[in-house]
């Protein structure tokens, strides 16, 4: 079964941190309720939806990518690239506990998981003021018995990598590459996001849908000339907080025990 966790959105949302965008008013309860209807499509796409309550003193905990990476074998806990957000971890990582083995990247290494790309046994990891290189290396040498493979890739125009690139299907990328370097992503097919769409990268391919947020129609025209399924949603008060769509849930399928520690 595919699970996705989520977290409410923060009462204090509006203190979130931006680094690439302009501050402006969040309106919580439509927030609220664009984040509600990213949890139901979840669970139409077929997930199972374990949502976790906000967190009042957190503001950017909706975004449960960033603290954790979740493969076949474990959960790794990262420590976020932003200090004011490692308050974020715990209630995760106690959640995650009940699914994976948890593992640890320890500072002074910062690493965020809207950084790591996943693409079969292959870790994309992005180099941004959130992740840095001894980041990028503890997590190489904690995935490596479990067969994969690290690649870092540095990011220059955006927040995180995933904010420039996203796998949306097979061999297919999705992509600002204007933002990052394109080098160790050879072989695979771009579909490049619109020009005036800069930050229309961040997909979320789940269930045989790609979804994708519907301020971006241009690029989602792209995307459905190729014949891929492609499914708008509207999460135009989460964006002002720097969001994405993959960033505010985690993904994973669940296993026994014994499949997982073999």
């Amino acid at each position: 079964m595919l699970n996705a966790i989520t977290r409410g959105v923060s009462p204090a949302i509006s203190r979130c941190e931006l680094s690439f965008i302009d501050r402006k008013p969040i309106d919580l309860a439509r927030a609220r309720e664009q984040h509600q209807a990213y949890e139901v499509l979840l669970a139409k796409l077929g997930s199972r939806v374990i949502s976790l309550p906000p967190e009042p003193d957190l503001p950017d905990s909706m975004f449960v990518e960033d603290p954790a990476i979740v493969l076949d074998e474990i959960a790794v806990i990262l420590p976020l690239g932003t200090e004011s957000r490692r308050g974020e971890a715990p209630s995760l990582a106690k959640e995650l506990s009940k699914y994976r083995k948890l593992v640890y990247v320890e500072l002074p290494g910062t690493l965020e998981g809207g950084d790591v790309l996943r693409i079969g046994r292959k870790l994309f990891v992005g180099l941004t003021k959130r992740s840095n290189a001894e980041g990028v290396r503890q997590l190489a040498e904690i995935v490596k018995p479990h067969g994969y493979e690290v690649i870092s890739v540095a990011v220059t125009g955006c927040l995180h990598l995933k904010s420039a690139v996203t796998c949306i299907a097979d061999n297919a990328l999705l992509a600002n590459r204007a933002w990052f370097d394109t080098t160790p992503f050879a072989g695979y097919e771009w579909i490049d996001v619109d020009p005036s769409e800069p930050h229309a990268a961040n997909a979320l391919a789940i269930g045989g849908t790609i979804v994708l947020p519907t301020s971006f129609p241009r690029t989602r025209g792209r995307i459905g000339s190729l014949d891929y399924r492609v499914t708008p949603l509207d999460i135009s008060e989460l964006q002002k907080a720097e969001a994405g769509l993959t960033c505010s849930s985690l993904l994973f399928e669940t296993f026994s025990h014994s499949a997982r520690n073999p």
